[in-house]
């Protein structure tokens, strides 16, 4: 049974890569945890001005995670996969290499799910672009595709990808408790709005 302890690895190694982080530094910008929310994901890299570096970040967020889930189903399978997926999701969003202080997981999470089940991933995006679009506020519109995806799984794969997402959501939602505060308070930043953006980046 080697390889769910390797796909656990690799999944978790993968997704802990801190592109946020590494993007901005090449690009000479310094460390992004010195600005904005001090989050290595995308809303904070977009803070920095650089809209190339934000999309860059997204792009490589997401990425990693379906590169996580694909590469371990080629290898050891469907079922290692969903360990990668959420391995990868957890190594964002608690990377060893910055003290377990990681992004938010959206667009890991999407990357996941894109790759698990393309319609799962791909209404995720839809339900996130509609809040986004309605209420401008990125965080809600995260935390309502999150709460969606479990529900999109359970109707359109299998119990087993419901209830990884279901995980996923629950450790998204704990990311986002200062956003979910804020949106209670009625003082979350909507997007758009000069100032401190809603962070609920990637």
């Amino acid at each position: 049974m080697i390889e769910y302890p390797a796909a656990l690895i690799i999944g978790y190694l993968l997704g802990s890569i801190p592109f946020g982080l590494l993007i901005t530094r090449m690009a000479g910008l310094g460390d992004v945890r010195n600005i904005g929310s001090g989050n290595i994901g995308t809303t904070n890299v977009l803070r920095t001005g650089r809209r190339e570096l934000a999309a860059l970040t997204l792009i490589g967020d997401a990425g990693k995670g379906a590169v996580a889930v694909l590469a371990v189903r080629y290898f050891f399978g469907s079922e290692a996969a969903v360990i990668a997926g959420v391995a990868a999701f957890l190594g964002h969003c608690f990377p060893v290499w910055l003290g377990f202080k990681g992004g938010k997981g959206v667009a890991t999470y999407i990357g996941v799910m894109l790759a698990l089940n393309w319609i799962v991933g791909l209404l995720f995006c839809v339900v996130w672009i509609i809040i986004a679009v309605i209420r401008r506020y990125s965080s809600l519109a995260a935390l309502i595709a999150a709460a969606s995806a479990p529900v999109f799984a359970w109707i359109w794969d299998t119990p087993l990808l419901s209830f990884t997402a279901a995980c996923m959501t629950l450790v998204l939602f704990y990311k986002h408790v200062p956003n979910i505060m804020r949106l209670m308070e009625g003082t979350e930043t909507k997007i758009g709005d000069k100032g401190k953006q809603s962070e609920s980046g990637a």
